[in-house]
């Protein structure tokens, strides 16, 4: 091999090395990167049923006192904790991570009167890809289900 290509196999490799690395810097600070719970747990006004880039939201008629129902069924969801609130408080919000990369996703569920408000949306990027609201909807979907 002449110089010149030893010299870009080098350059290659090296450039190979240093994106592993960024990559693996990214999803450590993704999976590490601390929770400001005062930050995530809030409810946006006028919450309606609709889906936007970054996420969802959904108002369901649920009557009185149903949070805790609601609240069970996330709990057994994988990778689902909760960050702040509890259903005696009458909002709660809970961060469920992708499985992989472990991109956090907040969702704060709160009882307001005989509706339950929703709002899932993402902590990095732009997109969520559906996500939120296929999660949401699974939720829902369970709890109709009774």
């Amino acid at each position: 091999m002449d110089d010149g290509k030893v010299v870009a196999m080098k350059w290659g490799l090296t450039a190979f090395c240093v994106v592993l690395v960024l990559l693996a810097a990214i999803s450590v600070y993704v999976r590490l990167a601390p929770t400001d719970a005062a930050r995530w747990h809030q409810m946006p006004e006028g919450i309606t049923n609709r889906d936007y880039d970054g996420g969802a939201m959904r108002v369901v008629g649920a009557g009185e006192n149903r949070l805790e129902r609601l609240h069970e069924i996330i709990l057994k969801s994988p990778r689902t904790e909760v960050v702040a609130g509890a259903p005696e408080d009458g909002m709660v919000t809970y961060v469920s991570r992708s499985r992989v990369f472990g991109f956090p996703d907040y969702t704060t569920v709160q009882q307001a009167g005989p509706q339950l408000e929703i709002h899932g949306r993402l902590r990095f990027g732009k997109s969520d890809l559906g996500v939120n609201a296929a999660r949401i909807d699974g939720w829902l979907q369970a709890f109709a289900q009774g």
